[in-house]
């Protein structure tokens, strides 16, 4: 038997079984009475709605104790073995698959003495690694095992700043080599050296051409089962959101520092760094300016669907990972997950929407490959970039098992709304309800300040519904579409037509770039059903009625100031400098948090034992997250700051709780949790 069989076996599936209220209609109450019917014992109790695990299967590969496998570039061999190359410099052959049962895998040593490879490649017979100033191939020569021949393909200017990541190669059709580099950090992004924030072509003789720029965090790039190229990118400076573009020779992503070496002779763009606008506006509306400026073709809402993209695989794999043929998966390494995308070209232009897929991974998702079984075989790192996967590095397959989950599949644009297909049939009356489905647009600033609040938040009703007879696809006729704008699309009151489920994810984010052109559903001689969801709350001020948890100015009765100041930083590493102090129970406290780190750091002094359930509750506040700076409207939370930016800093004044305890405080903002923490205790 293969190990892999081993470690499917050994796997240990999580479930859970909430008990959720059904409103159905008759045909959906006859399923839900067939549902009792077959399984008597759980659904007299309660319905057993299938969660993540129930489909897709997470499996741990050990790795010796020894080992640690800090994942920064990953392929899989001919033969089936894992390559791993790792941030810490050494290139790993893993055996993951042979053995008898219970034995674990084998790990040989290929290569060491690398300087943070962040990608790998088998090519040839060779493993090609990018490292921090070069392209290597690695080859073994006289066939023992271990690299012997360390060979330099190309080498790239560095300036020593530590945040110049390189990535890559990916091969191209034609033999050349496709690597991505990293923009600098000196308290913002910066293009320090020659063709930072660049993708580049390298071609086998060590010879670059720059083809895009706009850059800034380019960790992920990938071809689509169309040979087209897409490349992830996170919020930063010029990046409101996580998102994913198609690049073409000529494209300008949308950072502008490495603009600056576009007046070099073998740059294929003229623009300047002056030439793109810092007015915040959308970014499909500067684009309309700017020809170069190349939007996203689906946007990852900060928070909500991840916050650190890291890598892009296209399901090659038959139906051999489920119903998703075709469509990508990309990973985020802050929240130890995986989403999934399907898009379609309109105008042709690629657009498309994301969906939730699978969390649960033990760190920070990296990078992924299929291995020989159809399998998705993950590696993952955390150190220096927290993740909510609390192990600092690992090696997992998913795993799926057999059973279609019942899902969205698909979100096609159409000229009055959106058509959903489904993988599994829908009942009939949920599907045909408008109330049925919640649509909300939104966008991003376009701007040099790091990330962006959500701009322009709006609930868009759905008039009408038709559903095909066979219940595999789903029109909404919707009022208020808006090019360029992301449209989350709920469908939660859908219903499968054999059991009754609910959708596994029941929702998604379309990124509307363009409306196609053709005709509208006609819908004359049907009665409109308008479904208005409840309206959005005016968000001028986020914290109304709660101005006494974040006071920023010290109260005029405090005539002789506070009784303690605590100063607190934020630090590099993701933590506070600051982790435990004691104030007396009553006093004055003025709490100062510093943040001069490059990323977005709040503060909440929490009710004792309610710390994680607060970051949980933070974690699953939506669209709504930016806007209250990821602080949940919970009476659990005592006191908090504002959501700080780089550079910035933020008093707040309370008295203390009068009662003795151990009172945590905690950063809530997504991915920040578990390093980010400190117990205030109150002395009586």
């Amino acid at each position: 038997m293969s190990k892999t069989s081993n470690f499917l076996e050994a796997g240990i599936v999580r479930r859970g079984e909430p008990c959720m209220p059904v409103y159905l209609g008759l045909k959906g109450l006859l399923s839900l009475l067939s549902v009792i019917l077959l399984y008597p014992v759980a659904g007299a109790a309660q319905m057993h709605v299938p969660t993540e695990p129930d489909y897709y299967e997470i499996v741990d590969i050990p790795i010796p104790e020894d080992i640690v496998l800090e994942v920064g570039g990953m392929d899989v061999l001919p033969d089936g073995r894992l390559a791993v190359c790792t941030r810490r410099g050494e290139v790993w052959i893993i055996e993951y698959s042979a053995g008898e049962k219970g034995n674990p895998p084998v790990y040989h040593l290929f290569a060491e003495g690398l300087h943070e490879p962040l990608g790998l490649t088998y090519r040839n017979d060779a493993l090609y690694v990018t490292q921090r100033t070069e392209i290597t191939r690695l080859t073994d020569t006289d066939g023992d095992g271990r690299a012997d021949e360390y060979k330099t393909v190309f080498i790239r200017p560095v300036s020593g700043n530590y945040h110049e990541y390189f990535y890559g190669p990916l091969f191209t059709p034609s033999g050349d080599m496709l690597v991505t580099v990293n923009l600098a950090w000196i308290g913002h992004g910066a293009s320090l050296s020659e063709w930072d924030g660049w993708l580049l072509r390298v071609s086998p003789g060590g010879e670059a051409e720059p083809l895009v720029s706009g850059l800034r965090s380019p960790a992920a790039f990938a071809y689509n089962t169309s040979g087209d190229l897409f490349y992830a990118e996170n919020q930063g400076g010029w990046v409101g959101s996580g998102n994913l573009t198609h690049l073409e020779k000529g494209d300008f992503a949308g950072n502008p520092e490495g603009l600056r070496w576009s007046d070099l002779p073998d740059s294929p763009l003229s623009l300047a760094p002056e030439d793109i606008p810092d007015s915040g506006r959308p970014m499909h509306e500067v684009a309309l300016e700017v020809p170069e400026l190349k939007v996203p073709s689906v946007w990852f809402p900060h928070g909500v669907m991840g916050i650190s993209t890291s890598g892009i695989l296209a399901d090659t794999t038959g139906g051999g990972f489920g119903p998703f043929e075709g469509q990508l998966f990309v990973g985020d390494q802050g929240q130890s997950k995986v989403m999934r995308v399907f898009q379609e070209k309109v105008d042709g232009e690629y657009q498309g929407v994301a969906f939730p897929f699978r969390e649960g991974f033990e760190s920070g998702v990296f990078r992924m490959k299929w291995g020989q079984d159809h399998s998705m075989l993950v590696g993952m790192t955390s150190r220096g970039w927290a993740s909510t996967g609390e192990e600092l590095y690992g090696l997992q397959q998913l795993v799926w098992k057999g059973k279609v989950p019942f899902e969205i599949k698909e979100v096609y644009a159409r000229p009055d709304g959106f058509e959903l297909t489904f993988t599994k049939p829908v009942e009939q009356s949920t599907a045909r309800d408008p109330a049925s489905y919640e649509i909300t647009g939104f966008t991003y600033h376009y701007h040099s300040t790091y990330g962006s609040d959500i701009l322009n938040r709006e609930t868009i009703p759905v008039t009408h519904v038709e559903v095909a007879e066979d219940g595999l696809s789903a029109r909404l006729v919707v009022e208020g579409l808006r090019e360029g704008y992301i449209h989350e699309i709920k469908a939660g009151g859908v219903r499968q037509q054999e059991t009754a489920y609910p959708l596994l994810h029941a929702v998604g984010y379309y990124t509307l770039n363009n409306i196609p052109e053709g005709d509208s559903l006609a819908v004359d001689g049907v009665e409109e059903t308008t479904h208005m969801p409840a309206a959005l709350p005016e968000n001028d001020n986020p914290f109304a009625g709660e101005e006494h948890k974040h006071q920023t100015e010290m109260p005029g009765s405090w005539t002789e100031g506070p009784d303690e100041v605590i100063t607190i930083e934020a630090t590099s590493d993701m933590e506070f400098d600051v982790t435990d102090f004691e104030v007396q129970a009553g006093s004055k406290v003025r709490l100062v948090l510093n943040n001069p780190t490059d990323l977005l750091h709040n503060l909440l002094v929490v009710r004792p034992g309610s710390l994680e359930t607060v970051a949980q509750n933070a974690l699953n506040m939506g669209l709504v997250g930016p806007e209250r700076g990821y602080v949940p409207a919970t009476d659990n939370v005592l006191f908090f700051t504002s959501l700080l930016e780089t550079g910035e800093s933020e008093s707040i004044y309370f008295t203390a709780p009068g009662a003795a305890g151990e009172y945590p405080y905690v950063c809530t903002f997504p991915g920040h949790w578990q390093t980010m923490q400190g117990i205030m205790t109150v002395i009586e």
